[in-house]
């Protein structure tokens, strides 16, 4: 009877404890700017949004999380944790179950179809896997205790407010990922605001649960971002002599003229028909030394969704093994009907 007296104490002890938590981070001076600058700047009603934050639970793993990303692995390491089997499977049973939409968003938008699968596949796994964090709880722990990024992640909070007024749901409904990305595509706040769109311009748009707002709204996203049909990504590069050593590598778009890049002795390891006019060299490491790429500017494109080159590559080459094998598929099909 007494341990269970003091267990019952320690119990109401660590629920008082986390009720204050929870009171004294409302009160902080920093939030209580954000949420005056919430009901000034987009006329949020004061006490709502305080009830609001004061449903806050901090999560200090995600910022743990935020400095060790799976992108700073080795090249090798993060292409074979994505580039799988399963990965491949789930990617052509996703396309055949979405075929109509697929072809559909791709004729509309001009982004092939494999980018689209593709990139659901690196995200979410196609959907099956999306975060199960509240978007409210990361998007604020970032916003006021992760001073490296405070800024872009204050704007993504305010943004993901808006979105849950414009839902007309509670900022505690969404779950996602430890950044606050959130559905199938994995959108940030301002992306899902902006670029989101209804496939059938019905209703709400829902990449949660919607496999054709989630393809509609990737390829909107990519087109938007200046992607370029036929033109090609990137190409594995083999390196001669020593002026390559001048040129910067891993940038931000294509800033190299393709010809000052083959001058330099950097050339693709297969040929380059009808290569774009400019490339950026891409420099990966491995654990047998470095992997060299030319990427071609809907290769920075890929990069609009996510900054690190690894991941624009693995969706490259996950585009490249989903249509290899759609095309075989097909090929198989039309043989045995013909």
């Amino acid at each position: 009877m007494q341990r269970l007296t003091w267990l019952g104490y320690t119990f109401l002890l660590l629920l008082s404890f986390s009720s204050f938590s929870d009171s004294a981070f409302v009160q902080r001076k920093d939030v209580q700017a954000f949420i005056n600058q919430m009901v000034k700047q987009y006329h949020f009603s004061k006490k709502d949004l305080t009830a609001t934050m004061n449903q806050v639970k901090l999560q200090p793993q995600v910022i743990e999380s935020m400095e060790k990303p799976y992108e700073k692995k080795n090249w090798d390491v993060y292409r074979d944790h994505f580039l799988t089997a399963q990965r491949i499977k789930g990617g052509i049973d996703f396309w055949h179950q979405n075929q109509k939409t697929l072809a559909q968003a791709e004729k509309k938008y001009k982004v092939p179809a494999p980018i689209i699968v593709a990139i659901l596949g690196v995200e979410t796994l196609y959907g099956e896997r999306q975060g199960d964090l509240r978007v409210l709880d990361t998007l604020a722990t970032l916003s006021f205790d992760y001073p490296k990024r405070a800024s872009f992640f204050k704007k993504e909070l305010k943004e993901y407010l808006l979105l849950c007024r414009e839902h007309k749901v509670p900022a505690t409904q969404y779950l996602g990922s430890y950044a606050g990305a959130i559905g199938k595509p994995q959108f940030m706040p301002s992306s899902y605001r902006y670029y989101a769109v209804k496939f059938n311009n019905k209703g709400v748009r829902d990449l949660v649960n919607s496999n054709e707002d989630s393809i509609a709204s990737i390829a909107n996203y990519i087109h938007k971002h200046g992607w370029k049909m036929n033109e090609g990504i990137a190409q594995l590069a083999q390196l001669h002599g020593q002026d390559y050593k001048k040129i910067h590598v891993n940038p931000r778009k294509a800033n190299y003229r393709y010809s000052q890049l083959k001058s330099a002795g950097i050339k693709p390891v297969t040929a380059a028909y009808n290569h774009p006019s400019r490339a950026g060299l891409i420099e990966l490491n491995t654990t047998e030394g470095n992997e060299y790429w030319l990427a071609y500017p809907n290769f920075f494109v890929i990069t609009r969704y996510n900054s690190n080159p690894q991941y624009a590559l693995t969706v490259y080459l996950l585009s490249q093994q989903l249509k290899k094998q759609w095309a075989e598929i097909n090929t198989t099909k039309h043989r045995a009907y013909a």
